[in-house]
């Protein structure tokens, strides 16, 4: 089955751009302004552990956000909370350009957390109202591939804007992109979800979804460990600036150039998952790639903690700590789906929010424990893969190997 026809229906280009440029709107405000986080706290007067709860709060937001969207886009359609939530983001963003405190910073943060969450969960529900599964697939990685430049850029974009303008100014950017998206969605994107087809289960329902999912041992073995996982690459986003800039001297510019080639490895792995996925289980990728981001993350933190081998050193374990999550993303997801049956679109909202849970965690504790090192965030992010590493073990030890 290919793409039904439908007249207003944008092109299977158009359909790429629009959606990719949705979905990257939440990894541009991650990551577009962490080469500024001296510069705000600065100018707010506040240290830098304050700003780092500027990206805490928002990955709490993300965690509700995708819930409440899961509902609303199933209830109410597509189109409507997809332009609720994307103006929301516009909004928040411009809150942010204007803050005056960093409370203020932190409160606007959060609006922008719930409206970027609608993107994040209805461009999947769009691909999946219009495409078939095979399509599906396809169109993913092609969306995945305009996604992963996000993290690659951003800071590169917001290290270039610091030479040219305040952090005010990156925060204008990302509100003038949100804005377009906005303006894209309304003119060319049309309702997906004809009314006869929407769901509207009551609370109890609901709640008896959620709970199934929640003493499901496997499929929490595979969540609790991508989660934990998100928490390892959510603590880093967090504590980079301060390994980077305030304890290594590396200027905003080149911080950009660091946490792109991290970024990239990412993408890359990501990408090699499909020729590995020929020779080896899903499984197998996974508790393979999973050990190996455990050790560097421990080796990440002797580092830290001795200094030996300097920043090039931090690095390396840096660098294989979070391109190894680009092999552990995909298979844990999928070998969390493969038991939920039709229970798939409540489990895809139940592990976005606990990822984007503990990674608000995670981030929260390296700024709670900032002092101006790269200790926090060493010892934040080692703990958390021991932890997920512990969970992937001991909750789905009863699988088979070749599963």
């Amino acid at each position: 089955m290919r793409l039904v026809k439908n007249k207003s229906m944008p092109s299977h280009g158009w359909l790429v751009l629009i959606l990719g440029a949705i979905a990257a709107m939440v990894p541009l405000s991650i990551d577009m302004y962490l080469p500024a986080f001296p510069r705000i706290a600065a100018d707010l007067g506040v240290d830098v552990g304050e700003v780092q709860w500027t990206l805490s709060i928002f990955m709490i937001g993300m965690a509700v956000g995708q819930t409440v969207y899961g509902t609303l886009a199933d209830r109410f359609g597509r189109r409507a909370p997809l332009l609720l939530g994307m103006a929301l983001f516009t909004l928040g963003t411009a809150g942010c350009a204007l803050a005056g405190s960093v409370q203020s910073l932190i409160g606007w943060r959060l609006g922008v957390a719930l409206g970027g969450s609608a993107g994040m969960v209805i461009t999947r529900a769009i691909v999946r109202d219009r495409f078939d599964e095979l399509e599906s697939a396809h169109f993913y990685s092609t969306l995945m591939l305009v996604m992963g430049v996000a993290p690659i850029l951003a800071p590169l974009i917001g290290g270039q804007l610091l030479l040219l303008t305040s952090w005010r100014g990156i925060f204008w950017l990302i509100g003038v992109f949100g804005a377009a998206c906005l303006t894209a969605v309304w003119w060319t994107l049309p309702e997906t979800m004809p009314t006869e087809k929407r769901v509207r289960h009551n609370a109890r329902q609901i709640a008896a979804t959620y709970w199934g999912l929640l003493t499901h041992r496997q499929f929490m073995g595979y969540v609790l460990a991508v989660s934990c996982t998100s928490g390892v690459l959510f603590a880093y986003i967090a504590g980079s600036p301060t390994l980077f800039i305030e304890q290594y001297g590396v200027s905003a510019q080149a911080f950009g150039i660091f946490f792109g080639a991290n970024a990239a490895g990412l993408i890359l792995t990501s990408q090699l998952n499909r020729g590995l996925l020929k020779r080896f289980s899903s499984r197998q990728i996974l508790l393979a790639c999973y050990s190996l981001n455990t050790v560097a993350t421990l080796l990440l933190l002797a580092q830290v903690l001795t200094g030996w081998g300097g920043f090039p050193l931090a690095l390396v374990f840096l660098w294989l700590s979070i391109a190894s999550a680009g092999l552990i993303f995909p298979n844990s997801t999928a070998l969390a789906m493969s038991p939920v049956g039709q229970a798939a679109g409540s489990a895809s909202a139940l592990m976005g929010m606990l990822q984007y849970a503990v990674g608000g965690i995670m981030a929260s504790l390296v700024g709670a424990l900032h002092d101006g090192t790269g200790r926090p965030m060493a010892i934040v992010i080692a703990a958390t893969s021991v932890c997920g590493w512990i969970f992937l073990r001991s909750l789905t030890r009863d699988e088979r190997i070749s599963g």
